[in-house]
């Protein structure tokens, strides 16, 4: 279940999306443009999963909500986008969050999975670039999970599963990139940011 409004009542900056199955390295592309590009700050979201391990920090890698929280935030209208991405476990951007960074004069770069990159999309329109990363196959796909070394055999096929189902919304994106080679990829992608920014 996934909900998006459809008024962009905020005004400001543009906005970047990267969408993509888990393990297609979207985010190592997402962190690239970050580290290369001063004018873009990344869209913190908001999440109702345990943090993994010690490493994340609330406010840094997520806005950590209880259940109660996120579905209060959902009454009061303060999510440009959101979903249930399984039973009890909510996503979803903030409007705060968007307004926070465009108040700085940055524009906004998003790393949300397939569903939320499409409702993104919807609420920004021409003033948003939507990205699919693609990854050469399936296979290369499960390997590149199995060697993240966070996954259960049941969890696995899960995200396989999904990916599968992900695959097939990428011509609902503004451009698909092919994340065979990295650094090829990550020249690509600010290749596509650099077109973006200087459209008027």
């Amino acid at each position: 279940m996934s909900h998006s409004r459809a008024e962009a009542s905020i005004s400001g900056g543009k906005a970047i999306i990267f969408s993509a199955p888990s393990g297609s390295g979207k985010t190592t592309i997402v962190q690239h443009l970050l580290e290369k590009n001063l004018d873009l700050d990344f869209s913190i979201s908001a999440a109702t999963r345990d943090k993994r391990g010690r490493t994340e920090l609330n406010g840094k890698d997520y806005h950590f909500l209880t259940p109660e929280e996120f579905k209060t935030k959902i009454d009061n209208n303060e999510f440009v986008e959101w979903e249930e991405v399984y039973a009890g476990n909510f996503y979803g951007t903030l409007k705060s969050e968007i307004e926070r960074i465009w108040k700085q004069g940055k524009n906004v770069i998003f790393d949300v999975d397939v569903k939320g990159g499409i409702n993104l999309k919807k609420y920004f329109g021409d003033k948003a670039l939507s990205i699919f990363v693609k990854v050469p196959s399936m296979e290369i796909l499960k390997e590149r999970l199995m060697d993240r070394g966070t996954e259960s055999e049941e969890s696995l096929s899960r995200r396989v599963f999904k990916a599968k189902f992900e695959m097939s919304f990428q011509d609902k994106f503004d451009a698909v990139l092919l994340n065979e080679n990295l650094e090829q990829s990550l020249a690509k992608a600010q290749e596509l940011y650099d077109a973006f920014r200087n459209r008027p």
